[in-house]
């Protein structure tokens, strides 16, 4: 028994699959057209796959029951065998304990496994709980041959089955409950009651009460299908929300009144058989099939509908190889698409889309005749039994061929949905799907589906085109684009630019027609294809070729919304200029900012709306480069248009004023304007300018040859200032105003002798040209520079002195104060120099100590041991150590006559040394003398020598300061340095 689930491959069972795949491989081609090649790597398993369980009998089997993975047989008399299919290795042998001749009728199952009924021939009902050992008796049911059971799948449990239907053999339906607890005191069963709710009849006689199934719907509404021989009966109710423990007997109340709603075929073969498929677990059935005599009964189910569970019902004839009378059908099992039909040696299943057999399984005879079909609705498995053996099926991708038949039914929708992971198969579906669309002369809707598939693009399109079918064409094209990636670019180039003559055609005949409302949206449509930013960049590459087709119809409103839309924004305005609509290129200029644009088409616009577009150069400040302008403005300028000149100068002093601009360029420009159209303004912009040359941005020399040509001499006097030629600026001043010229002489503040110049030119223009004495004289007192003497020589000699006797005193009265001064400093540098000689002298006198334990300030040696300097700061330095202190740090003229006198007072020393000898008594006059000379010249050198380097502390002067930016360590001498210390 451990090896109950062990499987393996009956050998008819590979016939049956390869025949299957040779039978289907036909239609897994694919259209001949398909892009799409179809290639089976491996043979394909077939929906049904039988395996045999390898389970030999101890006794004839003669009832199964499988459900929630839970399997009971019974086997011979007195035997239960039951085996959960997850521990497959630890069956439970039960016995029943009958000693009478009883057999087991029938065995049910409830959805969770967990409840066995064991109906006897003998009338009797037995029940068995999984968790139990113990076979009970149910008093209640005695003398019932129960034949179906209803399961209660909402209120069921492991411990109670909740309210059920039970049928017998009479019609009678009986509602029940059974409980694996044990009971109180006075009631031991664990049937809680047994009660008759309702009876069937076929022909006014008690017929078998076949099948019963229980299904809720929405809102607490109950439906109970029940079948007889050749009837089925449905029961519709609703049970009061929180009755359900009550049972069903009020939907059974509800129909005394009236006969239940039922289907009665004519045919009987003595039962019949219905069963029920669900999508899911614990979910309602969505569809059923019933097995009676005149063939199989199918269709859907309807939870929503009032009165019938009932829809889309068919009837399926039984094939003329079965004989009701020799060959009747046993059991039947429902699929998702398919019914399996059990007969005495086979299996045959019914395909529910088509009604056709799409396979059929034939049993050996040493297996014995087939008993039953069974369908685990939670494992999905179906299990089929003979007396000796066991055989179960597995049902694989039972979807795999649905397609073909929804397609065939022209129900494409549900082709689709059941080949989505199967391209080859979904470009099938699609194609037929186009095909028949186009038949029908649905021509959009097959334009999307061939845009879907993989046909041969130029036979699509030479069919719209043959159809005259222009929309579906452009329908086409746009879907094939849209799926287009963006590597293919030929194939994108070729289907924008097909696209746009499809719009501009179909926009040309319907402006012609006079349609304004389609032409509209069909404008709005292609606008929409060319913004597309999808194709953006094919749009842009081929730009030049949908110009051309828009040209080439005429279209310039939509080729001015392209040329938008691709940037192209040179074309727009050059549009809108060539037809005089230059607010309009104005506008598209300052929306979009384009500087290279402003450039180009600013002469043009400034030509007709000068003062609009001096606005948008405001607008666009620093972005613009007013050089870049100039040629424009200059151009229109000259014409002389009053307009035009007024806004040049306008936008001019924006950039002078606004923006600071300093090119020459723009300043030079602006003066010349100024000194031609607007010379009140000229004098002002030189005054704000500035006075210096460093200051100005225009060019000097233009600017002065401009005023001198327009004959601004106030102008070229400012001028002449700024470039410091003052003596022109003077002599021109001269032609204007005498304060001019006076202001200008002035300026050179650094030069006496030039002001003097200028002030004599001044005063000869005053005595010579004016002939005023007076004002002459005023100069005088303007310049402390002239004197009366000065101007004397411009007068003529008839002047009398009179005129200048005031002068003359004043002039007198300030030689006199001038000598008196020159007295008063003579006297001051008198008394200094007595002052200086003083200290000198007292200086010469000023001594120091010096202790006997002092050292040098270099190299701290004791001091008194050689020559050595004491200075007023402290510090003292032996004579050698003080000259190599000072040395490195003397200029090289210094250093070179510190050397040259070195030399020297070594000379001298020497020879005073070979000439020291006993000296005569009578030439010691003539000796001394000599000696004298050369002491003289030898303390005049060492005296030169101390001035050089004893001039001042090395420590507290100049010297040590001038120091600071010096390294510690001489850089050509830093290597030997640094290896030094290594």
């Amino acid at each position: 028994m451990a090896s109950i689930l062990d499987e393996y491959e009956d050998s008819q069972n590979t016939r049956q699959s390869s025949q299957q795949h040779s039978r289907l491989s036909s239609t897994n081609i694919g259209l001949a057209h398909s892009g799409f090649v179809n290639v089976r790597l491996e043979e394909e398993k077939p929906i049904f796959n039988k395996q045999r369980i390898d389970f030999t009998p101890p006794e004839r089997i003669n009832h199964l029951a499988v459900c929630n993975n839970q399997l009971c047989m019974s086997l011979g008399k007195d035997t239960l065998l039951r085996i959960d299919l997850a521990k497959p290795d630890q069956p439970n042998q039960i016995e029943l304990g009958r000693k009478d001749d009883s057999k087991v009728h029938r065995l049910f199952l409830d959805p969770t496994g967990s409840h066995v009924l064991i109906s006897l021939s003998t009338s009797e009902c037995l029940y068995l709980n999984r968790n139990t050992q113990k076979v009970r008796s149910l008093s209640r049911w005695r003398g019932h041959l129960i034949e179906s059971v209803g399961w209660n799948k909402l209120l069921g449990n492991e411990t109670s089955t909740g309210p059920i239907l039970v049928g017998t053999s009479q019609g009678i339906i009986f509602e029940a409950e059974i409980s694996a607890n044990e009971g109180s005191l006075f009631n031991t069963n664990p049937d809680q009651y047994f009660r008759q709710v309702h009876s069937l009849e076929e022909d006014g006689k008690p017929v078998p009460v076949c099948c019963m199934e229980v299904e809720r719907g929405l809102e607490n509404k109950y439906f109970i299908i029940s079948t007889t021989r050749k009837r089925l009966f449905q029961f519709v109710g609703k049970v009061a929300e929180g009755s359900e423990q009550q049972g069903f007997s009020s939907i059974f109340n509800q129909n005394q009144d009236l006969l239940p709603s039922f289907q009665e075929f004519p045919a009987n073969m003595g039962y019949s058989e219905i069963t029920f498929y669900t999508s899911k677990l614990r979910t309602s059935p969505k569809a059923f099939a019933w097995m009676m005599g005149n063939g199989v009964l199918y269709g859907q189910l309807d939870y929503v509908r009032p009165d019938s569970l009932l829809s889309d019902v068919q009837v399926w004839e039984y094939t003329p190889d079965i004989d009701l009378n020799l060959n009747k059908p046993i059991s039947i099992v429902l699929t998702q698409f398919h019914f399996l039909l059990l007969l005495h040696d086979r299996v045959k299943a019914i395909c529910t889309l088509n009604g056709q057999v799409v396979f059929e399984d034939v049993f050996p005879d040493k297996f014995g005749p087939l008993k039953k079909m069974i369908k685990d609705p939670v494992g999905g498995l179906v299990w089929i039994y003979t007396e000796r053996a066991v055989f179960r099926y597995h049902i694989q991708r039972e979807a795999r061929d649905v397609w073909q038949m929804y397609m065939s039914m022209n129900k494409f929708d549900l082709a689709k949905e059941y080949c989505r992971d199967r391209p080859e198969c979904m470009d099938m579906v699609l194609a037929k799907e186009a095909e028949h669309c186009f038949q029908n002369k649905r021509y959009l809707e097959s334009a999307k589906c061939y845009a879907l598939t993989q046909n041969y693009f130029e036979e699509i399109a030479l069919k719209f085109i043959e159809a005259k079918q222009e929309e579906a064409l452009k329908e086409f094209l746009l879907k094939k684009l849209n799926n287009l990636k963006q590597s293919e670019r030929t194939q994108i180039t070729l289907l924008v630019t097909w696209l746009a003559e499809l719009y501009l055609n179909s926009l040309g005949q319907l402006e012609s027609d006079g349609n304004n409302i389609i032409f509209q949206e069909t404008r709005n449509e292609f606008r929409h294809f060319l913004s597309s930013p999808k194709h953006k960049e094919c749009l842009f590459n081929n730009r030049s070729t949908i110009y051309d087709l828009l040209a080439s119809h005429g279209n310039v409103d939509d080729m001015v919304y392209f040329s938008v839309v691709m940037q192209d924004y040179e074309r727009v305005i050059s549009h809108y200029c060539q037809h005089d609509n230059y607010c309009d290129a104005l506008e598209v200029l300052s929306k979009h900012c384009d500087e290279k644009l402003f450039y180009k088409f600013s002469p043009v616009l400034m030509q007709h709306i000068p003062r609009k577009v001096v606005d948008a150069w405001i607008q666009m400040g620093k972005k613009l480069d007013p050089k870049k302008l100039i040629p424009a403005l200059m151009n229109y300028s000259q014409m002389g248009s009053t307009q035009q000149i007024s806004e040049t100068i306008r936008y001019m002093e924006f950039c002078v004023y606004e923006l600071n601009v300093t090119e020459e360029a723009i300043h030079n420009y602006l003066l010349s304007l100024y000194a031609k159209y607007k010379p009140d303004s000229l004098l002002l912009y030189l005054e704000q300018a500035g006075t210096h040359a460093s200051e100005i941005h225009y060019d000097l020399k233009y600017a002065l040859r401009l005023c001198a040509e327009h004959g601004y001499l106030r102008a070229c006097v400012l001028v002449y200032r700024i470039m410091e030629l003052y003596e022109e600026a003077v002599d021109l001043a001269l032609q204007v105003d005498v304060d001019l010229a006076k202001s200008c002489a002035d300026l050179p503040e650094d030069d006496e002798e030039l002001r003097k110049k200028l002030w004599l030119k001044i005063a000869r223009h005053v005595v010579q040209e004016e002939k005023d004495v007076k004002k002459a004289m005023n100069c005088l007192s303007s310049c402390n520079l002239l004197k009366i003497e000065d101007i004397l020589p411009f007068f003529p000699d008839f002047v009398t002195i009179d005129h200048f006797k005031e002068a003359i005193c004043s002039s007198l009265e300030e030689y006199n104060q001038h000598i008196e001064e020159l007295k008063q400093e003579m006297e001051e540098a008198t008394e200094s120099a007595k002052r200086i000689r003083e200290d000198i002298q007292e200086m010469r006198n000023k001594y120091g100590v010096v202790d006997s334990q002092e050292k040098c300030a270099a190299c701290d040696f004791p001091l008194l041991n050689r020559p050595f300097y004491l200075f007023l700061c402290g510090h003292m330095f032996h004579y050698d150590c003080l000259f190599q202190e000072v040395t490195p740090h003397l200029s090289a003229y210094k250093q070179s006559r510190l050397e040259e006198l070195q030399k020297k007072l070594a000379a001298t020393t020497q020879s005073s040394k070979s000439r020291h000898r006993p000296v005569p008594k009578d030439d010691g006059d003539t000796s001394s003398l000599g000696k004298g000379n050369a002491g003289t010249s030898r303390e005049q050198m060492k005296s030169d020598i101390d001035d050089i380097i004893a001039s001042e502390c090395v420590y507290c002067g100049e010297l040590m300061i001038k120091s600071i930016d010096k390294p510690f360590i001489d850089p050509l001498k830093f290597e030997e340095e640094k290896s030094s210390w290594l």
